[in-house]
């Protein structure tokens, strides 16, 4: 692993972050229609500005990685370190427009298999995650004593939001890469694929943001929504896009927004993408904007 190395990993996790927030019609989740409704367009452009102010922290959280070569205590306090002052700086260089998209579960996420990348090259979906998981089991002496939405909820629900996904090895990353395998599979486009592999993680997963708008019946609907447009067969189906259409309106109009999920999808497109990051000679076009494309639309 080279500096070169650790700037093609924060690339690529700046890349999957934006193609997981621009990715539309995300059911109850901000996306290009909202973004571009609001102001124009401005707010899109702020979007990718913010994230990309993400760049330097991500190539430093890999750099952090390389110098123990192992999942340390220390290595996870400075991650913590730098994933704080890399939040800070997306704040501001969005000027606040874009920092719902760019959900701060999505940076503890990509954070974390930024640092396992760096710290095992070439590894696969499996063993990458294990190594995640085994940074994660750190305490991090540094972060702040005060209680998030996010903790709370897990503290009365008892849901592990994307803390304890990390703790298990992010099982739900896994599971959204082998969504986006079968659904390339069977012919999908990447927009279908992609999304129905959000909606495979939304089907399962304890996520703390429905579960703080809306209690157990809000998440318990994002579930049976989710499972519901993969049971129609999908978004490559009208009956499933049906489906989906239904349950992106139902949950606006409720203001439930299953950002926990996002987060983790995000950090599957990074996964899914890395083989042509970590490749001496990419295959031009093949893969890149957070994973394989096929079919640019609908």
């Amino acid at each position: 692993m080279t500096r070169s190395t650790d700037e093609a990993l924060a690339r690529a996790a700046v890349l999957a972050l934006i193609a997981q927030a621009e990715l539309t019609p995300k059911p109850g989740l901000a996306d290009t229609r909202d973004l571009q409704a609001r102001a124009t367009g401005a707010d899109l452009l702020a979007l990718r500005w913010s994230a990309k102010a993400l760049t330097p922290g991500f190539a430093a959280m890999a750099a952090a990685a390389r110098r123990p070569g192992e999942p340390t205590r220390a290595l996870r306090e400075e991650l913590g370190a730098i994933g704080r002052c890399a939040e800070w700086t997306m704040a501001r260089a969005g000027g606040g427009a874009a920092t719902g998209p760019l959900h701060h579960g999505a940076l503890w996420v990509m954070g974390l298999l930024v640092a396992a990348a760096a710290l095992r090259p070439g590894a696969g979906p499996d063993e990458l995650t294990a190594t995640a998981k085994r940074i994660a089991d750190h305490p991090d002496r540094g972060a702040p004593r005060r209680p998030s939405p996010g903790s709370h909820v897990s503290a009365t629900y008892g849901a592990p939001g994307v803390r304890g996904e990390a703790r298990a090895a992010f099982p739900h990353v896994r599971r959204a890469l082998d969504a986006l395998s079968r659904a390339r599979a069977a012919g999908a486009t990447e927009t279908q694929a992609r999304l129905d592999a959000l909606l495979t993680v939304m089907s399962t997963l304890q996520d703390t943001g429905p579960l703080y708008r809306a209690g157990p019946p809000g998440l318990r609907r994002v579930k049976e929504g989710a499972h519901g447009v993969l049971e129609a067969g999908g978004t490559a189906t009208p009956e499933g896009t049906a489906a989906l259409s239904a349950l992106d309106t139902e949950l606006r109009e409720r203001g439930i927004a299953p950002r926990g999920s996002a987060a983790l999808l995000a950090g599957a497109l990074f996964v899914d993408g890395l083989p042509a990051v970590l490749s001496p000679s990419p295959v031009p076009s093949a893969r890149g904007g957070g994973g394989r494309r096929r079919r640019a639309g609908r």
